[in-house]
């Protein structure tokens, strides 16, 4: 229902220095198109997509493409999703936008604002293997509920790690965790997780001085970006 996944998109004040700071951990910048008047760099490890824009824009938001957006507006209407915005002018990249029952932001695009680079299969970042987008919530079953009526699906909760669910499609797993969160975080794993943090330290990389209860005794650490966005770092999530 959907469409394709493109990105996840973040406010980045200062577009240059996230796109050094990305590069810098091996991620693989991408040739953008001119949909946006605002400054818009993309970077990808070769799973995770993620949309650096210098605008005021909710962050981070879920960005999806659908093709035919106009056409498709009455039938994601009467699945329940409330419109907040819509941009379908003949002037400008057609979008809609929504939230999840969390309060999570969704943006759908008529078209592809990048083209994604061809990296080599074992590509991967100093960041490790990326898991899925970590969606904070204080209702697991009605968010699940939510995302299964779009086309997702959902496995049985889990207690370790920590307390979890996951919703997944083709392209984009959810985590949906029963954890306090302050905002949303991508979440990445490698067996050695440990060598990869303190290599990252040494980089001079910031991190979270506080874990959120429930965190604390999982032996994970969360990395922040220049720009704020927000990765946990774990072993493994199963």
């Amino acid at each position: 229902m959907l469409g394709r996944f493109l990105e996840v998109s973040v406010r980045a004040p200062d577009v240059a220095a996230s796109l050094a700071f990305y590069e810098s951990l091996g991620f693989v910048q991408a040739p953008v198109g001119d949909a946006w008047h605002h400054p818009y760099a993309v970077v990808t490890d070769g799973r995770l997509h993620l949309g650096l824009h210098g605008a005021s824009i909710e962050s981070p938001t879920l960005t999806w493409v659908r093709p035919d957006l106009a056409r498709h507006l009455s039938a994601l209407a009467a699945a329940g999703l409330a419109i907040e915005a819509a941009v379908l002018d003949d002037e400008s990249l057609h979008r809609l936008e929504f939230r999840d029952p969390s309060g999570q932001s969704v943006t759908l695009l008529e078209a592809r604002t990048y083209s994604p680079p061809r990296l080599p299969v074992a590509h991967a970042s100093l960041l490790g293997y990326f898991e899925e987008f970590g969606l904070p919530t204080t209702d697991v079953e009605r968010d699940a509920a939510f995302w299964e009526a779009v086309g997702f699906v959902a496995f049985e909760p889990q207690r370790r790690p920590f307390p979890r669910a996951v919703v997944t499609s083709s392209d984009l797993n959810l985590g949906l965790y029963d954890l306090d969160l302050r905002a949303p975080v991508l979440c990445y794993s490698d067996p050695d997780m440990p060598a990869r943090i303190s290599g990252l330290r040494e980089r001079g990389c910031e991190f979270a001085t506080r874990l959120p209860r429930g965190l604390a005794s999982s032996g994970v650490e969360i990395l922040v970006a220049p720009e704020g966005t927000a990765f946990l770092l774990t072993t493994g999530l199963d």
